[in-house]
């Protein structure tokens, strides 16, 4: 088994909705459902969890996250990069807790459906095939080769993407997929390098989730809607 740490990133600020990580959904804080579904899979040799507020470590650490460090005021900006905190939270964890990292996975709180078996998959693809990262997805609604336009140099609007032919009908169009925020896989060497600082690389892997995965908490509806789908049954964390 590779030596696997498991990072969960959540931030106190939050200029779209204040406190999500810790809100109440479905009587239960929002991150508790990611931190229970990295410690039931069981794969990780830590779950950790990285922020700059003392509640969220304070609410991660009763959901049995670890929270070894706090995060850096410059990492936990609205304008920060993702990876940079994620390499620091590897860092930290290696000089704290003694290891070095194989394999560094990061889950998403605001993007909570997901299961065991996505995760067991991710990790055989990961293994199997050695990309530089991997990442979730899901099938993109909207297709840039059928029906999303935008603005050329002399300011008229046309497909973004065009091929040889005019597609009429969106089954035609070349397969889209929708970065779904819910589950990356990072190499370490690739993860460590600073000059990297996205998860979209020429040497990447996906992972496909059902299309009901692809809801990233961003506004209070998508919260009301989640929570919706929890109560009727529909969806189980």
């Amino acid at each position: 088994m590779q030596n696997i740490l498991l990072t969960i990133g959540a931030r106190g600020g939050s200029k779209g909705f204040r406190s999500k990580n810790i809100r109440d959904l479905a009587g239960r804080p929002l991150i508790c459902y990611t931190i229970e579904q990295a410690l039931k899979w069981g794969k990780a040799k830590h779950v950790i969890v990285s922020t700059d507020l003392d509640k969220i470590a304070y609410v991660s650490k009763k959901c049995g996250a670890e929270v070894p460090f706090m995060r850096p005021d410059m990492l936990a900006t609205d304008t920060a990069a993702k990876l940079p905190a994620i390499r620091h939270a590897v860092l930290e964890s290696e000089r704290i807790f003694g290891e070095k990292y194989e394999i560094i996975v990061d889950l998403d709180a605001t993007a909570p459906i997901r299961t065991i078996e996505d995760l067991d998959n991710c990790l055989r693809i990961f293994i199997n095939d050695r990309p530089d990262t991997l990442y979730s997805v899901v099938y993109a609604h909207k297709n840039p080769y059928f029906n999303m336009v935008e603005e050329n140099d002399d300011g008229n609007y046309a497909l973004s993407k065009k091929l040889g032919k005019t597609i009429v009908r969106r089954q035609d169009a070349p397969k889209v997929y929708s970065l779904n925020a819910s589950i990356y896989f990072y190499n370490r060497d690739y993860l460590l390098n600073e000059k990297n600082n996205t998860c979209l690389t020429d040497n990447s892997k996906i992972y496909i989730m059902d299309d009901i995965a692809g809801i990233d908490i961003d506004r209070e509806i998508d919260f009301k809607f989640i929570e919706f789908l929890i109560n009727e049954g529909l969806v189980q964390l």
